[in-house]
């Protein structure tokens, strides 16, 4: 099974709760979990869950990496009897865990600080008319603010390879295996909530530190992807704690918009206690996919 939501929906404790029922295995689908270094600012989970702080901060993460290290570890667990629960918050991830996804090669060596520069001395309306004339299928999912995707797309187009393609098979309904994919919904206001209170915790615990400490190191232009770790370290408490929740509220708007484009996704209340939501899960899964009763000895 797996659990997808929005930043702060309650992932993490869900995923605990199953696995206090159920012979678990928990496997992160985060893009930034992947790194050590961040515990707090990427709000690594308290329980043993697999592929998380498997890379150093200097790796350059890539999908296909995670893919390969993600089919192995749930076919590890199934082989021995455990449930595979695939728990994350990246979408792209979430498919590469449960799916076979055709993923481009790797871009040639710097590639992609050279279209960073371009897209920085020539503007993001120049690096997209140039996106165009390469790739015009990709140009038109793309826009030209978007200066992370506008590079990713020129990377691919450079070595004959199109974003739009990837995109269009991110929504098929196609698992390796057979897959419940639950999604943890959150009222606006509880989502809220919830992000406030997650970000006074994390300065509480000395997520300011943590993010000096990554960047006065080496660290790969992934994982300085990590959200809000510069504003984090630069920014004064007040300031750095608004632009991490400002920060955080966008990107659980676009996990959102992931969720309604998931086939098959079953919707879940997650205004509620961790073990109720758990208990639900199960409910559906058992139906569907003849779970265990309870946790194994």
């Amino acid at each position: 099974m797996a659990l997808f939501g929005p930043t702060a929906s309650g992932k993490s404790a869900v995923a605990e709760a199953l696995a206090q029922r159920i012979s678990a295995e928990l496997v992160s689908a985060d893009s930034m979990q992947v790194y050590r270094g961040l515990p707090i600012l990427t709000n690594q989970p308290s329980m043993p869950t697999r592929l998380v702080a498997i890379w150093e901060l200097d790796h350059e993460a890539s999908v296909a990496e995670y893919q390969r290290q993600a089919h192995a570890t749930i076919d590890e667990a199934l082989a021995a009897g455990r449930t595979p629960v695939v728990v994350g918050g990246t979408g792209l991830y979430l498919r590469a865990a449960l799916a076979e996804l055709e993923l481009p090669p790797a871009p040639a060596p710097g590639a992609r600080k050279r279209w960073e520069a371009f897209y920085d001395e020539e503007g993001g309306a120049h690096a997209h008319s140039e996106l165009a004339d390469r790739d015009p299928q990709a140009a038109a999912a793309v826009h030209a603010n978007d200066r992370r995707r506008v590079v990713r797309a020129l990377e691919l187009a450079e070595i004959g390879h199109s974003l739009a393609p990837q995109r269009e098979r991110l929504w098929s309904a196609e698992t390796r295996h057979p897959t419940v994919i639950f999604g943890l919904d959150v009222p606006g206001a509880e989502l809220e909530r919830r992000i406030f209170e997650r970000t006074d915790a994390m300065f509480q615990a000395g997520v300011q530190e943590e993010a000096r400490r990554a960047l006065a190191g080496p660290i790969s232009q992934t994982a300085r992807q990590a959200l809000g770790l510069e504003d984090v370290a630069t920014l004064p408490p007040a300031e750095a704690k608004d632009a991490l929740i400002r920060r955080t509220r966008r990107y659980a708007a676009y996990q959102r918009k992931w969720m309604r484009r998931i086939p098959g996704l079953v919707s879940l209340t997650a205004a509620r206690p961790p073990g109720e939501v758990a208990d639900a899960i199960l409910e559906v899964a058992r139906a569907r996919q003849r779970l265990p009763a309870g946790r194994a000895g």
